[in-house]
C-alpha cells in the first residue's frame, strides 16, 4: 500500500479499472488542459465507464462550480453530472462551516466555485473585510482576479480573522503553458500578513475526507499528473494511485521522487486505465521490465536494453529507472544523474 516504503512501480496483472472500483481522476493536467481534452482521455475514460467503474473528477481548483465543470466534461465526451464532481472549493466550505456558526458572513477571495460550496453548507459570502467576515478564504479566481482582492484578505486577517484556503498549487496547467495558481496567490497574502492559512486541498486530509464522503468509494484510485498533491494525497489517504504524464510531472522529477511522492503506477496517459501494468523484476545488480535493464552506479544511472522506438517500451524502461533510482535514494530523493538514461528512452 502506499505508506509503505515504495522502492519501484507496482504491477498489476488485472486491468485497473477493473481492480479498482472507482477512479478519483484529478481534472487539469489529466481529463484536459485549458479548456481542451487531453490525447486518449476521452475514450478511455468512455471504456472504463462502460465496464462498471465509477469516475469522480477530485480537483484542487476552486474557481468553476461542480455544475459548470460537469457541462464542460460533458461538452468534452465524458459525460458527467455535478455529483461527480469533488472540489477543494466544497472541502475548504465544509472546513469553515466547523468552525464558525451557521449562517455566519465569509470574506471570498477567488471564485464563484467558493461562494456556491460556501452557501452549500449556510454560510454567507461577503466581498469587503468591512463586512464583518468571520472567515476568509481564498481560492483560484482566475487570471483576471483584482489585486485589490487580496488587500481586503490583508486587512480582515490582520484583525484576527482566520483565514483559509482551497489548496496552495504554486502552478496549474493551461494551453500556452504553466501558470501560477492559487499557491502564488497566497503567498502574496502571506507576506503581507504573515499569517498561516488551514488548507483543505490536496493533499491534504480535508479534501481526501470529502472525496470519501462524496463517492462512497471502496477501492478507489487516485490518478493524477501532480506528485505534491495527486499522489502525496493519495500517500496520506492510503490509497494506490495512477501517475500520468500529461501534465506537469516528467520523467527526471519521478526519479527524483521522495516516498510520499511516489505513485504506485506510472502510465503515459489515461489509457493506463484500461490496461494491467507490468512488473519490475530484480535483475542481478539493477531491475528489469519488459526488454530494459535499469541500475545505479557510481557516475548515474544506467539503461540496458532494445525497447527504443516503441511507447510501451519506453515506459517500461522509465518504470525500471524509477526502481534504480528509487531503491538507491531509499526514504530519501535520488541524486544521481538520469540524463543519458533519459535520453536513450527519447524523454
Amino acid at each position: 500500500m502506499s505508506r509503505q516504503l515504495r522502492t519501484k512501480p507496482a504491477g498489476s496483472g488485472t486491468s485497473l479499472h477493473r481492480a479498482y472500483d472507482t477512479a478519483l481522476l484529478d481534472l487539469d493536467g489529466v481529463v484536459y488542459a485549458g479548456g481542451q481534452a487531453i490525447a486518449h482521455a476521452v475514450p478511455s475514460l468512455g471504456a472504463a465507464r462502460a465496464a462498471g467503474m465509477h469516475l469522480a473528477y477530485v480537483t484542487n481548483n476552486a474557481l468553476r462550480t461542480p455544475d459548470a465543470v460537469a457541462e464542460h466534461l460533458t461538452e468534452l465526451g465524458v459525460p458527467a453530472v455535478a455529483g461527480d464532481v469533488i472540489t477543494s472549493a466544497q472541502a475548504v466550505a465544509r472546513l469553515i462551516a466547523e468552525q464558525v456558526p451557521a449562517g455566519a458572513k465569509v470574506l471570498v477571495i477567488g471564485g464563484e466555485g467558493l461562494r456556491v460550496a460556501l452557501r452549500e453548507r449556510g454560510l454567507v459570502p461577503v466581498d469587503s473585510a468591512d463586512d464583518d467576515p468571520v472567515a476568509v478564504v481564498q481560492g483560484y479566481g482566475g487570471p483576471e482576479l483584482p489585486w485589490g482582492r487580496f488587500a481586503e484578505a490583508a486587512y480582515a486577517i490582520a484583525r484576527g480573522v482566520p483565514w483559509f484556503a482551497s489548496n496552495t498549487d504554486l502552478t496549474i496547467p493551461s494551453a500556452r503553458g504553466i501558470a501560477p495558481g492559487n499557491g502564488a496567490a497566497v503567498e502574496v497574502v502571506r507576506i503581507a500578513t504573515g499569517a498561516e492559512p488551514q488548507v483543505a486541498g490536496k493533499p491534504l486530509p480535508p479534501m481526501h475526507r470529502e472525496t470519501v464522503l462524496r463517492t462512497g468509494a471502496k477501492r478507489p484510485l487516485v490518478v493524477g499528473d501532480r506528485l505534491d498533491t495527486d499522489i502525496e494525497g493519495a500517500f496520506n489517504g492510503d490509497v494506490d494511485s495512477l501517475l500520468v504524464l500529461t501534465g506537469v510531472t516528467d520523467a527526471a522529477l519521478l526519479l527524483r521522487a521522495e516516498p510520499k511522492y511516489r505513485p504506485t503506477y506510472v502510465d503515459a496517459d489515461l489509457r493506463g486505465l484500461l490496461t494491467g501494468q507490468p512488473e519490475v523484476t530484480a535483475a542481478g545488480d539493477g531491475f528489469r521490465c519488459g526488454q530494459w535493464t535499469a541500475r545505479a552506479a557510481a557516475d548515474g544511472l544506467e539503461l540496458a536494453g532494445d525497447g527504443d522506438g516503441d511507447g510501451g517500451a519506453v515506459l517500461d524502461g522509465l518504470r525500471a529507472l524509477c526502481a534504480a533510482a528509487w531503491t538507491h535514494a531509499g526514504e530519501g530523493s535520488c541524486t544521481l544523474d538520469a540524463g543519458k538514461a533519459l535520453s536513450r528512452l527519447g524523454l
